[in-house]
């Protein structure tokens, strides 16, 4: 079991976090119906669950635009979390914040947090195309408002071997695609990265891989499933620029290549699209991108991974799980596939 589901027959006395550990930090654990999510499941929120997002201690602030500031205020915190919190400890905030993949501001790992400054994500707009009946240009505050923000622990493994576990703050995808209302014609869901080399240096370079902009897809029912969210914010705040502001996607039982960020386009789709690292190299990044410790990349192994903070004197390999330890909620939407093949 993946995930640690809160029920209120859990709390005992020796439970009770101490008043030293309490001023310092939220320890609430939310509720979790099932895989359905719901708001206001087990434990009954307390006043310091519904803190500021500044309850992170070692975070520094940040400055959410004002629509999402009293969706951070009214976060349901902890709504998912992983089951061994000693093996899947949060990852510091400043190593999820300065080692990251975000080709649009340059290759190297430090170059996002760098060079992301330049990226204006006030106001933020998405359209929404395709075969729906609801389809248009929407504010992302439009976009968010019906929904509340959950957050959800998750674990985080790039396709290069090394991985996280991120507290994201997000929306269900799957909610955001109901109000699209799509039509029976829609089998995927494709995303779109902003275009803007003004701000994005990697866009203007000559050395670039990528034909902007950044794509990347899901089949419908990998889109509608609830451990699949829009992250709108990280760590009790916004997300920096770096880590794909104002929104990005997150799938964590996919590697992270998939988690497409700064979205401006979700478009459903009849025909499975073709993403982006996927016209690049077809023989390594394959459209599911499914966490496989059996399916190794072409040039490295896929059987362990490099947990990141790490040091040469302790290098913090641990094992991969199938589908990043989530198999259990989501395996059966390949029963039957070869993942060999559909890799």
């Amino acid at each position: 079991m993946l995930i640690k589901i809160a029920k209120p027959g859990d709390l005992r006395e020796s439970d009770v976090t101490p008043e030293s550990v309490y001023l310092s930090r939220r320890r609430f654990m939310g509720g979790l119906a099932g895989l359905g999510l719901s708001a206001g499941a087990g434990l009954a929120l307390s006043g310091r669950a519904l803190a500021a997002a500044s309850d992170y201690q070692d975070v520094p602030a940040g400055n959410p635009p004002g629509w999402l500031e009293p969706k951070l205020a009214n976060a349901e915190w902890e709504s998912v979390v992983p089951a061994d919190r000693q093996l899947d400890k949060l990852t510091p905030f400043d190593d999820a914040t300065h080692y990251n993949n975000f080709y649009e501001f340059g290759t190297g790992k430090g170059d996002p947090a760098r060079n992301a400054d330049a990226l204006k994500t006030q106001p933020w707009s998405v359209v929404i195309d395709g075969e729906v009946n609801n389809g248009g240009r929407f504010d992302l505050e439009d976009l968010a408002k019906p929904s509340r923000l959950q957050e959800r622990i998750y674990r985080l493994r790039c396709v290069e071997a090394w991985s996280m576990v991120i507290p994201w703050l997000g929306i269900p995808l799957g909610d955001v695609i109901k109000r699209a209302e799509p039509t029976s014609k829609a089998k995927y869901v494709k995303f779109e990265t902003l275009v803007a080399p003004e701000q994005m240096p990697g866009q203007d370079s000559s050395f670039a891989l990528i034909d902007w902009p950044y794509t990347e897809g899901l089949r419908m029912d990998e889109a509608m499933h609830p451990l699949a969210i829009l992250g709108l914010g990280m760590y009790g705040r916004e997300l920096p620029n770096q880590n794909g502001a104002p929104f990005r996607l997150v799938v964590p039982w996919k590697y992270g290549f998939k988690s497409i960020k700064s979205i401006v386009r979700i478009s459903l789709v009849e025909e499975q699209p073709v993403n982006s690292w996927q016209a690049i190299a077809p023989d390594e990044y394959g459209f599911y991108a499914n966490v496989n410790p059996e399916v190794d990349h072409p040039r490295w192994s896929q059987a362990t991974e490099r947990r990141l903070p790490n040091s040469l004197f302790n290098p913090n390999i641990i094992d991969t799980r199938m589908f990043n330890g989530y198999a259990e909620e989501v395996a059966s939407l390949y029963q039957g596939m070869d993942l060999r093949k559909h890799f």
